[in-house]
């Protein structure tokens, strides 16, 4: 099937599943999306038709899946596809009746749809829009607020459920006045554009009094500002893929600019300029930047919600972030009624599995965690056990080669971090990595490396959002002169790591700045290195990124203290741990100059050669979250 087909048939059972279901047992948008790439795999010949024979298999699988209520909507999809009753759906076949039922889609949206230049409290207006279900109200409401157009027709599914959904252009955005910078009115500050906005639903006759909030990326940047406010009537939450602190989890991290992330979407999405000003401006993390970060309003945050994030997401330490802090530090009846999904994903929930250059099986999210059963819980009181799944639901990735080798599989648990013994693996002049300290050395032994701003060690793989994204193999850049490595022996049993692996690096340098680039990889026995988690801290804010820049002393050694972003992997038996460590990852981040103040182009720089110490009184080492029982004895 062309992909053309897969959306045609998607839009097929978003539209009928619905009305097909019984009100107790509906099916989510995240199962109309699986149902598609069910209907895929089951094409066994891969001749773009269903026999009978694979739609049976298909419906086995179906109700395998999602019991009585998927075949259900399954048999009233291929009853009404198969036109000409042969008992054979053929791809002309699919492509007609989703084109039929989506044109029908459009036209009763628009036919529904009203369009609102709703006043903020500072008389700004925005344009929202409104789709209200077919029959009389009140009804809960589905708000998402975005600064990529609000256009288009809401999902079929919200409508025909009974949810009135209302999409709005942030501020400054497409058809909304204000000013053109991102997320400038989304909190608590000056402006309070979510909070208002949800007034102002609280006030129409159309709306029950209870309101939710979808969406993904900006989308959930925009619901977890608004989740800061909390606002009168906002009963839930499902954000996916989306910073909680602007500054640690969009812009900056250790210090270090995300370059080709802030520059790339504050000009690809037509911001304007002032934006990459200000965020250029403010390299620390001062009062400008608290204003976008949640976690200083987090005593306020009284919504339940659902945090769906990928270990390659951009924005993944913003996820697990936002979902421990409300979970244990919010607002009834928000606190403890917090969910987090890790799945094994870039920017974005990929039910295939691939990511960067590997393909991980069983990546579909759990379906029991989907936006619909959550919204019907807080918004329509509806008794589905939304709120008694575990916590949290986290992929632990393994070797992809190897169908026997543990990990590749969810599991869950009833917070986050899971329990992990902290264990310390220790760099040795030699390269090596070892549980062991190094041991009968005199002095202060140390590996050494420049880096040379000018040609910078280059991003591969990693958290990205516009550069590629993933595990990726890591030996392009580990034979480089600036790039040192610390590797493990072949691992006699499995070791899992599931958390923030942390790197302790002792280190001098001959500039009064530089960059730690820190990289865990999972080695595999054909030599192939990739990248399973990374941190970055530029070493002028090592004792704080509140603070103002303190150079470092010239060839004095400091401790600084790098953390990666979680990550969740089964390093298997043979495999080999490695960390590399080097001065950049660019243009991911922008490169440190070495002169202790913010590069620009044409600025002098300085080559920085700097020691990691490896023993004696300095002993450099990562440690590594390893769940009990998944690792080498203590």
């Amino acid at each position: 099937m062309n992909a053309r087909s897969r959306i045609a048939w998607v839009g097929l059972v978003a539209a009928l599943a619905w009305p097909a279901a019984a009100p107790a047992a509906k099916l989510t948008p995240g199962a109309y999306k699986i149902v598609g790439a069910l209907l895929v795999r089951h094409d066994a010949d891969k001749d773009g038709t269903l026999d009978a024979e694979e739609c049976k298999t298909l419906r086995q699988d179906v109700a395998r899946r999602f019991k009585q209520p998927g075949t259900a909507i399954l048999d009233a999809a291929l009853a009404a596809a198969d036109t000409d009753a042969d008992g054979r759906i053929t791809r002309a076949e699919w492509d007609a009746l989703g084109k039929t039922v989506l044109a029908a889609t459009a036209r009763a949206a628009a036919d529904q749809q009203q369009t609102v230049m709703v006043p903020m409290s500072d008389g700004v207006k925005l344009a929202t829009d409104v789709f209200l279900p077919a029959g009389e109200g009140p009804w809960p409401v589905v708000l998402s607020r975005t600064p990529y157009n609000k256009r288009g027709g809401p999902p079929a599914a919200w409508l025909t459920a009974g949810y009135a959904v209302v999409k709005q252009d942030m501020r400054g955005r497409f058809a909304s006045e204000g000013e053109n910078l991102p997320f400038i009115g989304c909190g608590w500050a000056d402006h309070r554009d979510g909070a208002d906005t949800v007034a102002w639903l609280l006030q129409q006759t159309w709306c029950d009094g209870k309101v939710g909030t979808v969406g993904g990326s900006a989308l959930g940047i925009t619901q977890n500002l608004m989740a800061g406010a909390a606002p009168k009537g906002l009963l839930c939450q499902h954000v996916t893929v989306a910073a909680f602190s602007l500054y640690h989890h969009a812009a900056y991290v250790g210090g270090a600019l995300r370059k080709s992330q802030v520059e790339k979407w504050l000009r690809g999405n037509r911001f304007d300029d002032e934006a990459l000003r200000l965020y250029a401006e403010h390299p620390t993390y001062d009062t400008w930047w608290q204003q976008f970060d949640g976690r200083r309003k987090v005593a306020e945050m009284n919504a339940p919600a659902m945090h769906v994030g990928g270990w390659f997401d951009t924005f993944s330490q913003g996820t697990v972030e936002a979902f421990v802090a409300r979970q244990h530090q919010g607002a009834a009846p928000g606190k403890g009624n917090q969910k987090l999904v890790m799945g094994p994903w870039g920017h974005g929930i990929n039910p295939s599995g691939k990511v960067g250059e590997l393909t991980f099986p069983k990546a579909m999210m759990p379906p029991r965690y989907n936006p619909a059963s959550w919204l019907a819980r807080w918004l329509k009181g509806e008794s589905n056990g939304a709120e008694k799944l575990p916590a949290v639901a986290y992929y632990v990735m393994g070797d992809t080669s190897d169908k026997d080798a543990p990990g590749n599989e969810w599991r869950y648990a009833d917070d986050w971090p899971v329990p992990a013994q902290e264990t310390a693996y220790h760099f040795h002049t030699g390269g090596k990595l070892s549980r062991d300290r190094p041991a009968g050395v005199a002095g202060n032994p140390y590996v050494e490396y420049t880096f040379d701003p000018a040609e910078p060690c280059p991003t591969v793989g990693g958290c990205n959002l516009v550069l590629p994204k993933g595990p990726m193999d890591q030996r392009k850049i580990e034979g480089r002169k600036d790039v040192v490595t610390f590797t493990t022996d072949p691992l006699g049993e499995p070791v899992e790591v599931t958390g923030n692996p942390r790197a302790i690096v002792h280190l001098s340098s001959t500039a009064v700045d530089t960059d730690l680039s820190v990289r865990f990889c999972d080695v595999y026995p054909d030599g192939r290195s990739f990248l399973m988690a990374e941190g970055m801290l530029r070493l002028r804010y090592r004792n704080g990124l509140e603070r103002p820049p303190e150079p470092l002393p010239r060839g004095v050694a400091v401790e600084a203290e790098v953390v990666c972003w979680p990550t969740s992997v089964v390093i298997h038996r043979g495999h080999r741990i490695r960390v590399t460590v080097t001065g950049s990852n660019f243009p991911r981040f922008d490169v440190n100059g070495g002169t202790g103040r913010p590069y620009r182009p044409g600025d002098p720089t300085v080559k920085q050669t700097n020691r990691i110490y490896c023993g004696g009184r300095r002993e450099s080492r990562i440690v590594l979250p390893v769940v009990p029982g998944k690792g080498p004895p203590s």
